[in-house]
C-alpha cells in the first residue's frame, strides 16, 4: 500500500490518534518560529492542520501534503484562522516545487520519518532554505549507536504504510544545516525537537580574484 493510500485511510482517525499527544511538542516547536511579516514559511506534511492553530500571523505560509484527504481536513482549521496568509496544496516533501534559497523557514512536524527517503527530504529542505533560514523539526529519531532492536525490526514493515521507526538523524542531516537546538520531546526522547539553521558552505561561496 502506498503512503498516499494509507494516509487516505488514516485521515478520519488521524486527529484522534495524534492530536492530544503531540500538541505540547508542536506548540513548543512553533514558539521558536521567528519570521518577519511578509517572510515565507513552508510547512511540510501539514496533514490535517494540527499546527495551524499555533502559527503566528505575519508570514506567508504554504502548507503541502501528499494526501488530498488530509488537506481536506486541514481546510476548516485554515478557515478558522482568517488572519493567516496560508495556502494549502498537494506536494511531495522529497521533490519540492520551489526555487533554491526561496523560503525563510521550514516547519517539518512528523513528516521526515514518514517519507520513503528521509535524507532526500532533508536535502530538499536545505536546498529551498535561504542562508540563515531555519528548520523547525519534530519527529522520531534514534540516536547514533542506539540499539532499539524492536524499532529497527519493525521499521521495514511500518515504513510501507505509516512511518520509519529506525531513522538516525545524525546520518541524514545535510552538512549545511547546523543544529541550534536538539531537545527530547515525546516517548522518552525518541521524538526529538530541533532548530536547524542553514549555513553558507565555503565551497558554495563565490570567490574573487
Amino acid at each position: 500500500m502506498s503512503l498516499r493510500a494509507s494516509y487516505t485511510l488514516f485521515a478520519p482517525l488521524y486527529d484522534r490518534l495524534v492530536a492530544r499527544a503531540t500538541e505540547p511538542a508542536r506548540r513548543a516547536s512553533l514558539a521558536r518560529l521567528a519570521v518577519p511579516a511578509g517572510g515565507s514559511v513552508l510547512i511540510l506534511g501539514i496533514g490535517t492542520g494540527l499546527d495551524i492553530p499555533w502559527l503566528p500571523a505575519g508570514p506567508l505560509y504554504r502548507g503541502i501534503d501528499l494526501t488530498p484527504a488530509m488537506l481536506e481536513r486541514a481546510r476548516p482549521r485554515a478557515a478558522a484562522r482568517a488572519e493567516l496568509r496560508l495556502e494549502l496544496a498537494v506536494g511531495d516533501a522529497q521533490a519540492l516545487e520551489l526555487p533554491a534559497a526561496s523560503v525563510d523557514a521550514v516547519v517539518a512536524h512528523l513528516i521526515i520519518a514518514v517519507v520513503p527517503d528521509p535524507a532526500r527530504a532533508l536535502a530538499e529542505v536545505a536546498r529551498v532554505l535561504r542562508p540563515g533560514g531555519r528548520l523547525l523539526l519534530l519527529d522520531k529519531f534514534l540516536r547514533p549507536n542506539q540499539r532499539a532492536p524492536l524499532r529497527r525490526l519493525v521499521s521495514p514493515l511500518f515504513a510501507r504504510f505509516a512511518s520509519h521507526t529506525d531513522v538516525v538523524f545524525e546520518t541524514i542531516r545535510p552538512p549545511e544545516l547546523r543544529v541550534l537546538h536538539d531537545d527530547p520531546a515525546l516517548a522518552g526522547g525518541w521524538f526529538r525537537r530541533f532548530v536547524l539553521e542553514k549555513e553558507q558552505l565555503p565551497d558554495a561561496c563565490c570567490s574573487t580574484t
